[in-house]
């Protein structure tokens, strides 16, 4: 029996409570107190364990999809074997080309990542064509103020001092990247994403209200999110670089935003698009088109490093995504650190990093 046989894979619940310094915000309508995410743990028949991460709006969805779907297929499968995640994907599709099930398949091809660097004995940004650089700069994503202009250039002003020097507003108004834009210096990279709020016509009005403020790039403005011809008027109408790809359907339609040019940045998600298989996909196709890469990274996990890790092999240097708020509980705060504005890998195989025994024995994870 080949060691690299897949013996088991789960799921595990994490929901890490975070204050981003204002009255909690709202999903979906209701107060959202944690940020939440899949945990996936594959274990080979030799033991080597990797780690990854899935997007989820609902945890108890996910773990019946790993439960009943996901893991049923993997088990018994060799985790070496390049068509592994291509037949899940096939085996699945019946069950949506998007959503919940694609969330799944990505955390489990980054756990894959990480039992190949681990099985290798090598970083998996080494897997991934050597590292540039190990030393990632981040920006500071602030969540939701719903444009309380005190909120945003109190946490702004937080952020700043706390050593990042690009700042990512989740807000709808003129009003508030302008407060934002009055405590940051004028040369200073400040972004906007307005979460897929407008149609066409608002958003040629408000983005037009914004440009005094001198905005980075305005981040899904229109909805649907795969309107891709909204986003080319829209660029063209108020000459403000755009932003999309968090919603991507799939990394078809990844592709498709940087041969049709719709984007100025395009922005996969690692735990959502297919995991860093597609992440890495699109990061090549980048490195021949103007569409810059600049991921989606809202997540604290195995995720994260995975996006780290793409950053670290990527030809141009890339600011990483990180969400500025407090959490209950911080992973990787010692295994990797930010210093100076700045994640710091390591050498070590695979993500370079496992999740710590407080965070997996304590009370931020469930294991269903």
């Amino acid at each position: 029996m080949s060691s690299s046989l897949i013996k088991s894979v789960t799921c595990f619940q994490v929901r890490l409570p975070f204050d981003h310094g204002a009255p909690a915000p709202l999903f979906a309508g209701v107060a959202r107190t944690t940020l939440d995410s899949g945990w996936i743990r594959i274990e080979l028949a030799d033991g080597t364990v990797g780690w990854g991460e899935s997007y989820s709006a609902d945890l108890d969805a996910l773990s019946s999809i790993f439960r009943n779907r996901v893991a049923p297929l993997a088990e018994g499968r060799d985790a070496l074997d390049p068509t592994l995640m291509p037949s899940l994907e096939r085996a699945l599709h019946l069950m949506g080309r998007s959503g919940p099930v694609i969330h799944a398949l990505s955390g489990l091809d980054i756990a894959l990542w990480d039992i190949r660097g681990k099985l290798a004995g090598v970083p998996v940004y080494e897997l991934l064509g050597g590292g540039r650089r190990t030393t990632i700069p981040a920006y500071a994503s602030l969540l939701q103020y719903y444009g309380n202009t005190d909120f945003v250039q109190r946490n702004v002003s937080r952020a700043l001092n706390d050593g990042y020097q690009e700042i990512k507003l989740h807000e709808k108004t003129a009003n508030a990247v302008n407060a934002a834009r009055s405590v940051m210096s004028a040369e200073m990279p400040l972004m906007v994403d307005v979460n897929c709020a407008w149609t066409i016509e608002d958003a040629i009005s408000v983005v037009r209200e914004m440009a005094p403020s001198n905005p980075y790039w305005i981040e899904e403005p229109t909805w649907p999110p795969e309107d891709i011809r909204t986003l080319q008027a829209l660029r063209s109408e108020t000459e403000v670089l755009m932003a999309a790809g968090e919603n991507a359907s799939s990394v078809v339609e990844l592709s498709n935003m940087v041969t049709s040019h719709a984007v100025d940045f395009v922005q996969p998600s690692a735990v959502k698009c297919g995991g860093l298989s597609a992440l890495w996909k699109i990061a090549k196709q980048c490195e021949s088109s103007s569409v810059r890469l600049a991921p989606h990274s809202s997540y604290f996990g195995p995720g994260f490093l995975a996006t780290l890790h793409a950053l670290a092999a990527h030809p141009q240097e890339v600011t990483v995504e990180r969400i500025y708020c407090d959490l209950g509980f911080v992973p990787y705060r010692d295994l990797i650190p930010m210093k100076n504005g700045a994640f710091q890998l390591t050498d070590l195989p695979g993500l370079g990093a496992d999740p710590e025994e407080d965070l997996i024995q304590g009370n931020f994870v469930k294991l269903i």
